[in-house]
C-alpha cells in the first residue's frame, strides 16, 4: 500500500529521532498521508501503525484528536472556524453557522461540487483576533465579520473552478 515514493517520505521523517522513537515521527507520516490522499482513512493509519510498529489504535487516536487530519473526503478547501469558548463570546460559532448556512450544508459537510469544507475547530490560538478560520490548515482568517467571510468564500468558490 505504501510507495516507494511515500516510504521515502516517512524515512526521512523517522530519521529525525532515535531508532527506538520512530513512533514520535506519527504526526509528520499522518501528515504525508494527507497531503498525498487528501484525507486518512482506515486503511492508511493501519499502514502508518504498521510502519511505525506501533499499535493502529494509537495511530487513530492521533487521527480523531487532532481536527488538521481529514478522516473522510474534504473539499478542495476546507474552512476550520473555531468554535471554542474565547472564539463564541466573540461570534465564532455565529462565524461558523454563518459560512454553512452561505454555503447551503451542514456543519461538516461539503458542498456539492466538492469545492468546500466547512468545519467547526478547537482553539486556533489567536482568541483575541475571534472569529478565526483556518483554511486548508494552512492559512488563518482573522477578525472575521460577515462581510469578511463574504468576500473569502466568493474568492474560494472563484479558485476552486
Amino acid at each position: 500500500m505504501i510507495s516507494q515514493a511515500t516510504k521515502a517520505r516517512f524515512d526521512r521523517e523517522v530519521a529525525k529521532y532515535p531508532a527506538d522513537q520512530k513512533q514520535s515521527a506519527v504526526m509528520a507520516c499522518l501528515s504525508i498521508v494527507q497531503q498525498e490522499q487528501g484525507w486518512v482513512s482506515a486503511e492508511w493509519e493501519k499502514a502508518v501503525a504498521d510502519y511505525l510498529g506501533m499499535p493502529a489504535i494509537a495511530v487513530h487516536e492521533v487521527v480523531t484528536f487532532y481536527n488538521m487530519y481529514n478522516q473522510r473526503p474534504a473539499g478542495k478547501f476546507k474552512l476550520n472556524v473555531c468554535t471554542n469558548l474565547p472564539c463564541q463570546l466573540r461570534n465564532g460559532r455565529k462565524a461558523a453557522e454563518y459560512v454553512a448556512t452561505r454555503l447551503g450544508v451542514e456543519l461538516g459537510g461539503t458542498t456539492p461540487d466538492g469545492a468546500i469544507t466547512v468545519q467547526e475547530s478547537e482553539c486556533l490560538g489567536a482568541c483575541a483576533d475571534a472569529p478565526v478560520l483556518l483554511v486548508n490548515d494552512r492559512q488563518m482568517c482573522s477578525f472575521m465579520s460577515e462581510e469578511r467571510l463574504d468576500a473569502l468564500l466568493d474568492t474560494l468558490k472563484a479558485a476552486a473552478k
